[in-house]
């Protein structure tokens, strides 16, 4: 399946065609999850509305969620196989579960460049509970992702987690990935850590050209949604002198010729001059739906979300890409099911990093031997 950046008019045929290329790579990557009872248990921390479940259960994964947002529960237990709990999950946090693997989204706000970048000073911080359930469960695999914020205020504190992990006699290994690369019509680039004791790969990109906004959204654009929010003049005045000020050389708006910017909670919920907007054939300016951001960031059209308008923005815009999260799902599989590497092999490759307990936010005790 290929796409296109055809810059035809929005009615014309090929640009139809791309559309329903992209409609079609969904529903052929990302259909309803039909799984196995022997299929691996993935367990999901700070799972959202469940982007990086879906696309763990269309490779094959069972999943469990753990997410303090009930709406986001609520929306992962509609549309998901796997329960998803409501709860505050820390270091001490027990599972009555035996996974796989351990996945995850720590909450991303304290090191994201948009932010105050606090880092582990930050309340939000859910990295203690993340290497606490791989603590707890030692499994063979085990991987987390993150804004790339992380390699530049939050660095020390990336390579203590990567200690620690390395304590619990795991093989590290790190890599930004692009969410275009792997059929998500956004430029959206992630951080994900993996901890394995197996053969890792990362997911080679796609070699298809990429799917553009365009693809993703033209026929939504025109139609009037209920309850539309179009740019009122003030706004646009507003607008325009954010774009002078900022010196953007092209407007903010949705282009459809290429991929769509970062989709974030900021740019889908909030009103700024930085809003995701498209400028329709009228002349006017309209807000994205939930549904418009949603597919920006390639889930398919059947996953309903669930909550206020607001809380559906933050739980799109906070999401793993479906796409994306199955691209590193596959390779998890082909790890669970490779054979080991032993701890020789294991320490052999990697360097001493000295642990900081009250860095990484808890002392732990590594009785593995």
């Amino acid at each position: 399946m290929t796409a296109s950046s055809s810059t035809t008019g929005r009615g014309g045929r090929s640009n139809r065609l791309n559309m329903s290329a992209y409609l079609a790579h969904l529903k052929k990557h990302l259909a309803r999850p039909v799984l196995r009872d022997d299929a691996p248990i993935a367990l999901d921390l700070f799972a959202g509305c469940g982007g990086l479940a879906l696309g763990f259960e269309a490779a094959g994964f069972r999943t469990v969620g753990y997410e303090k947002n009930q709406d986001a529960c609520n929306t992962y237990n509609a549309n998901l196989e796997g329960d998803c709990h409501a709860q505050i999950l820390t270091a001490a946090t027990k599972y009555p579960i035996k996974p796989d693997i351990v996945i995850g989204g720590p909450p991303c706000q304290p090191f994201s460049v948009g932010g105050l970048q606090l880092g582990m000073d930050d309340p939000r911080n859910g990295f203690p509970a993340f290497l606490g359930a791989v603590g707890q469960f030692k499994p063979k695999l085990a991987l987390f992702e993150n804004v790339r914020g992380m390699f530049y205020k939050g660095f020390d504190y990336l390579m203590q987690i990567i200690a620690h992990l390395e304590s619990l006699n795991y093989s590290v290994e790190m890599k930004i990935l692009n969410a275009v690369d792997y059929g998500v019509p956004q430029k959206r680039e992630r951080l994900f850590v993996v901890a394995h004791r197996g053969f890792w790969k990362f997911p080679s990109a796609l070699q298809s050209p990429q799917f553009t906004a365009g693809d993703a959204l033209r026929d939504l654009a025109e139609v009037e949604p209920p309850n539309p929010k179009y740019l009122t003049k003030s706004m646009d005045d507003y607008v325009a002198r954010y774009e002078k000020a900022s010196k953007c050389i092209r407007p903010r708006d949705l282009h459809f010729d290429v991929p769509s910017r970062t989709v974030t909670c900021r740019n889908l919920n909030g009103a700024t001059g930085d809003m995701m907007r498209v400028a329709l054939s009228c002349g006017r300016r309209r807000r994205l739906t939930v549904r418009e951001g949603a597919r920006l960031q390639s889930f398919p059209d059947w996953f309903d979300f669930h909550g206020t308008e607001g809380n559906q923005y933050d739980q799109v815009g906070n999401a793993v890409p479906p796409l994306l999260a199955k691209a590193v799902a596959e390779e998890a599989l082909r790890c669970l099911k490779g054979p080991m590497i032993t701890l020789k092999q294991i320490k052999a490759k990697r360097p001493e990093r000295a642990i900081q307990p009250e860095l990484v936010g808890f002392q732990f005790t590594n009785n593995e031997s």
